[in-house]
């Protein structure tokens, strides 16, 4: 028994050095793109702070990573979430969206914000800076209702 255990140790070792080896590309942008909310819809400079600080990690094409995302499986973990992050939106290609689309994640970023469901709490237990007081969240739930106004007039559709 003690053989098959210390085997198992091995392998599982050997295993997780290997990982390292495995380096996918990073989610990084060194500039804003003209299909960036931000320069695409001239959001307020306070609401594109609070996106940049609690949003913009896991829903834009630049993601800070911190220190211990050079070890695996954490990296891989946190480039999952990353990916599903800007399936779901992704701030840097908001202008390539059509109105009703950029209308349905506007709501979406409501209901989230209303919901208390973003940001993820696994985030901000890390990221502090993250933690959106009541003030904030209602700064970007009225943004967010005032740019959906906004589309929906200049796009013809009822909201």
């Amino acid at each position: 028994m003690n053989k098959a255990i210390k085997g198992i140790g091995i392998g599982a070792l050997s295993s997780l050095i290997l990982l390292q080896l495995y380096r996918p590309a990073k989610n990084t942008s060194t500039t804003t793109g003209p299909n960036d909310i931000v320069a695409a819809h001239q959001v307020p400079e306070n609401v594109a702070n609070v996106l940049h600080q609690a949003c913009y990690d896991c829903h834009s094409n630049n993601t800070t990573y911190p220190w211990y995302s050079n070890f695996q499986p954490v990296r891989l973990w946190l480039d999952d979430h990353v990916h599903e992050g800007k399936d779901e939106l992704n701030f840097s290609e908001y202008a390539t969206y059509t109105a009703k689309r950029k209308l349905k994640k506007l709501k979406e970023i409501v209901h989230e914000l209303e919901e208390g469901d973003m940001p993820l709490n696994s985030y901000t237990w890390i990221h502090k800076e993250a933690v959106l007081t009541p003030e904030q969240k209602q700064t970007i739930i009225d943004w967010a209702k005032g740019l959906s106004l906004k589309i929906s007039i200049e796009g013809g559709i009822a909201q």
